[in-house]
């Protein structure tokens, strides 16, 4: 029988949340059972044929391989968790969501609604302690509420600012009966995730284009949100303006692009760190200008007007003050803007980033690919190297921390949704999972973990769903011995004392084998070609555990406190163009 067959069957609550999630478009979950949602994972149990449902072996696992999944597909990500410490143990997940903007719904099993208060086995307040950190949370207590509350779920999820949402469902609503009725939202009164767009706006931001001498974009994430990666070059192509991307709006432009300048921010390029405090006009398209990519927003961007387009209206001016604010989807409003583009050349301009990066190549670049013969193997070399054997189309997943800066600054990503990494909070533990959810989203395209053995080992765990699923995430552990990044600020700006940075770390490889997972350890330059060859040609997952300089440090950076265009190249020398 189809859903809307059923329409009006008496069934319990449990079976109705499985039944909007499918008519929702649901056809993953990802999660771990407990006393307080055992009635929906009952109802699971028959639905197993229609919901797959990936155990991980922790919530905070659960949560971030939703996060990839939701990331790699553009779908929203589901997790269903018990009551008490399980619901807990998505809290991070859930902030982490918040920040990077990532549509997730997640199902948490509460204790029933008349023990509510009483300090009840496995309870916590789970709608107090996550509503600062989600878009909406609801306590669902009876039966009858369930489909409405689900399909609101996944319409605040993914509409507008995506974000997570929050369903804690007692048991009564789940063990309780009703006659379903499912029904889609689409409306809710006072939420507008569609904002009609100002044609005023769009008349001055066309004229600051028109006029700019000195242009330069800055794309983040909604460019990807909103699948305006066609619009964005196009407008980059038709006016000659080069583009930087933020961390998590890599991929909206290919890294090939004649115009693609780099990644902005602390360890961003130096062509677009060096324009942004020159540029005469910034366009900022679904990006907050974070304070990692601002530096001291004090001297940010001095000579610039800038034109803001964003669909979350509190972005603008919250930390650079706008002169034209755009409010909609980045895609809806470049649509309504290109027409009103004239075409410009800006080859000066366009010359002036050319200029830094060849600084950037001669000074840093050079040095993190190409190092001498038998000396220790660089982060920045290890992801250009798997990269480019790996192809077009592949999906590079990261952990946080150095690891995270050198794939961001050297994997090639040509197609969109290929950069998938925890922004925001800087979530270590956060890659593998992610990773995880990613693979099981997009079992068309190869998936690439690079992580660093600190954050691998946050949730190490995850090779068990691995196992269980046989899901073939290439892993490569850049491994250094070190947390490396928090030794890299000791080394710069604590008197190289390394205070509880380095790391006696297991054997990677018997810990991969134990999980039945393919792995080998890489200790020389010469032997890396071939191991990434053999990762990649092996069906299943595999784990590359590579040895890394533990002096390595990532460079360009940008202090903190300092202007956005001071730019440390090395240790002891600053870029200088003027």
């Amino acid at each position: 029988m189809t859903t809307e067959s059923k329409q009006h069957d008496h069934i319990n609550g449990a079976e109705a949340l499985l039944r909007t999630l499918l008519a929702e478009g649901v056809d993953t979950v990802f999660g771990y059972p407990g006393g307080a949602i055992l009635p929906v994972y009952d109802a699971l149990y028959d639905y197993a044929d229609r919901l797959r449902h990936i155990l991980v072996r922790h919530e905070q696992g659960a949560m971030h391989a939703a996060q990839g999944y939701a990331r790699a597909t553009g779908r929203t990500g589901v997790v269903i968790v018990t009551s008490g410490p399980g619901a807990a143990n998505c809290v991070t997940g859930l902030s982490d969501a918040m920040m990077d903007s990532t549509p997730l719904v997640v199902i948490t099993g509460q204790v029933g609604a008349r023990y509510l208060g009483s300090d009840a086995f496995q309870e916590t307040d789970v709608v107090a302690v996550t509503q600062p950190i989600t878009k909406w949370s609801y306590q669902v207590r009876s039966a009858d509420e369930v489909p409405e509350a689900v399909a609101k779920a996944f319409y605040i999820a993914s509409t507008g600012r995506p974000g997570p949402v929050v369903l804690d469902i007692a048991k009564d609503a789940q063990i309780g009966m009703l006659d379903y009725d499912y029904r889609p939202v689409n409306f809710i009164r006072s939420y507008n995730p569609e904002p009609v767009i100002d044609h005023d706006a769009f008349v001055r931001a066309a004229g600051l284009i028109n006029e700019a001498r000195r242009p330069l974009i800055l794309a983040g994430q909604g460019v990807t949100l909103s699948g305006a990666g066609r619009q964005l070059a196009e407008l980059a192509e038709r006016a000659s303006i080069p583009v930087g991307c933020t961390l998590l709006g890599l991929s909206a432009i290919p890294t090939d692009h004649p115009l693609y300048a780099g990644m902005a921010g602390m360890h961003g390029a130096v062509a677009v760190n060096h324009a942004t405090n020159r540029a005469d006009l910034i366009i900022a398209l679904g990006m907050r200008f974070d304070d990692r990519v601002t530096g001291n927003t004090d001297s940010y961007a001095p000579q610039a007007r800038v034109i803001h387009v964003d669909i979350d209206s509190s972005e603008f001016g919250k930390t650079v003050a706008c002169d034209v604010a755009l409010h909609g989807d980045v895609a809806t409003v470049l649509d309504g803007l290109l027409p009103m583009i004239s075409p410009a050349r800006h080859d000066e301009w366009l010359a002036l980033l050319a200029d830094c990066a060849a600084t950037e190549r001669a000074e840093v670049v050079e040095r993190e690919l190409h190092r001498r013969p038998g000396s220790p193997m660089t982060m920045g070399e290890v992801a250009r190297a798997v990269g480019e054997a790996a192809g077009p189309g592949t999906i590079a997943v990261t952990d946080v921390g150095q690891n995270q800066m050198m794939t961001a600054r050297y994997f090639p990503l040509t197609e969109p949704r290929s950069f998938i990494s925890s922004g925001g909070l800087g979530t270590m533990g956060f890659g593998l999972p992610a990773a995880i959810g990613a693979a099981v989203g997009r079992p068309d395209r190869t998936v690439c973990y690079f992580g660093g053995d600190g954050g691998l080992q946050m949730t190490v765990q995850e090779l068990g769903t691995i196992m269980q699923y046989g899901i073939p995430v290439k892993m490569i552990l850049l491994n250094n011995n070190f947390l490396g990044n928090v030794r890299q600020w000791q080394n710069m700006f604590f008197g190289a004392r390394f205070s509880q940075t380095p790391l006696l770390n297991p054997d990677f490889k018997a810990i991969a084998a134990a999980y039945g997972i393919a792995a080998e350890d890489v200790a020389r330059r010469e032997d890396l070609p071939a191991a990434i060859g053999r990762m990649l040609a092996h069906d299943g997952a595999y784990l590359l555990n590579v040895a890394i300089d533990e002096t390595d440090m990532v460079f360009p950076m940008t202090p903190p406190g300092h202007p956005v265009d001071y730019i440390m190249l090395t240790p002891d020398k600053i870029f200088s163009h003027d």
